[in-house]
C-alpha cells in the first residue's frame, strides 16, 4: 500500500489512546473520497511508550496501519522526523492524535497542493470540541508579541497587537497566504524537506512548526491556510499530563525560535522578562497560600513556577 500512497499521515502519539482511536477511525472514514474514488493512504504512528494499551489497540483494531513503537517518550519534533523518513509518499501529513478529520479534508488539500505547486506546507481550518473555530494561522511573531503573547502581560498589551498576530482582519473560510499555521496539522511536500530537512529536534514541543514554516518560507515555498479544509482538534491532551513541563518547554520553545531567527540580544530580553514574570507569580502565590486561600491550588502553582524558575528558561541553539 505504501509504495502507491498518496498521503503519508504520520501521527505521534503518547498515552491518549481513546482519541487516538477516533483519530484513526476518521482517517480511514476520509479514505473514501467520493465518486468511486478511494484515497491511498499510508498512515504510520510512532508511539512515544504509551502506557494506556495504545499500541495494542493499534496492532489489534488497525492493522493496516504502519507502528513504529519506541522505547521511550522521544517527543514531538524527533517523533514525527522519524515518521517523515520511513513516509513512502511525495505528500506527508503531520497530524496531531487529539484530531479528526472531515470527511473530504484530505482530497481537498491533496488536490490544492497539486493545483499549486508553489505551496509548500498547506494548513486546514480547526475546529474545536464543540464546533467552534480554532485559531491556527498566523504571522511570524515580533519581539512585542513575544513578550505579551501567553505571558501575564498580555492584559497590557498594545492596541492591535493581537489581532494582527492572529490575522483577524481575513475570515475563517478564507484561502490565504500566511506566515505559519499551528502544527496539530500540516500538510507538506517531499520536496521542503529536502530543501530545509525536518523538524529542528532542538524545539521538543512547541514553536517547531513555527520555525519550521520559518526556515520554509526563507526557502522560497508557500505556506497557505485553507478555510475550506476542516479538522476538528480537541487540544493538548499529551501536554496537559504534565503542566511543569508544559510552562517549561513552551516558553523555553518560544526563546529559542528568537535566538535562532532574531538573535542573543532579543532573547536575552525576553528571556529576562519572563523569568521576573514566573518570580512575580511564585510570590503572589506564596503570599495567597500564607493566608489560607484555596492553598492546594496555590501549592500546585507554587510547585510549578519554582520548576521553571529553576530550570532558567535556558534555550541553546
Amino acid at each position: 500500500m505504501s509504495d502507491l500512497a498518496e498521503i503519508s499521515v504520520i501521527i505521534v502519539n503518547w498515552n491518549v489512546r481513546d482519541l487516538l482511536d477516533k483519530c484513526l477511525a476518521s482517517l480511514f472514514q476520509a479514505q473514501d473520497a467520493g465518486g468511486g474514488k478511494r484515497l491511498a493512504l499510508e498512515i504510520i504512528v510512532v508511539d512515544c511508550n504509551s502506557q494506556d494499551a495504545s499500541v495494542a489497540m493499534v496492532r489489534e483494531r488497525y492493522p493496516g496501519v504502519k507502528l513504529l513503537p519506541q522505547g521511550e517518550n522521544i517527543g514531538f519534533t524527533r517523533g514525527n522526523n522519524l515518521g517523515m523518513a520511513a513516509a513512502a509518499a511525495d505528500t506527508l501529513l503531520l497530524l496531531n492524535p487529539d484530531t479528526e478529520v472531515c470527511k473530504d479534508t484530505l482530497m481537498t488539500m491533496l488536490e490544492f497542493m497539486r493545483q499549486r505547486p508553489d505551496t509548500g506546507i498547506l494548513g486546514p481550518h480547526t475546529l474545536n470540541t464543540d464546533g467552534s473555530h480554532q485559531s491556527t494561522r498566523r504571522r511570524f511573531p515580533t519581539l512585542l508579541t513575544g513578550i505579551f503573547e501567553s505571558s501575564w502581560l498580555s492584559a497590557l498589551a498594545p492596541a492591535g497587537l493581537f489581532d494582527s498576530y492572529f490575522i483577524r482582519d481575513t475570515a475563517d473560510d478564507d484561502i490565504l497566504e500566511v506566515d505559519w499555521a499551528q502544527g496539530s496539522a500540516l500538510m507538506l511536500r517531499r520536496a521542503v524537506l529536502q530543501d530545509i530537512g525536518g523538524l529542528d529536534e532542538g524545539f521538543v514541543m512547541y514553536s517547531e512548526e513555527l520555525d519550521f514554516c520559518k526556515r520554509a518560507k526563507d526557502a522560497g515555498w508557500k505556506v497557505i491556510y485553507h478555510g475550506g479544509a476542516k479538522i476538528m482538534h480537541h487540544g493538548g491532551k499529551s501536554s496537559e499530563q504534565v503542566a511543569a513541563f508544559k510552562q517549561i518547554q513552551f516558553h523555553s520553545s518560544k526563546l529559542r525560535y528568537f535566538r535562532k531567527h532574531h538573535g542573543y540580544p532579543h532573547y536575552a530580553l525576553l528571556r529576562a522578562l519572563l523569568l521576573a514574570q514566573f518570580c512575580w507569580q511564585l510570590v503572589l502565590e506564596l503570599g495567597k497560600a500564607c493566608i489560607g486561600h484555596k492553598v492546594a491550588l496555590r501549592r500546585q502553582r507554587i510547585k510549578t513556577y519554582w520548576r521553571v524558575l529553576r530550570d532558567g528558561l535556558k534555550a541553546e541553539v
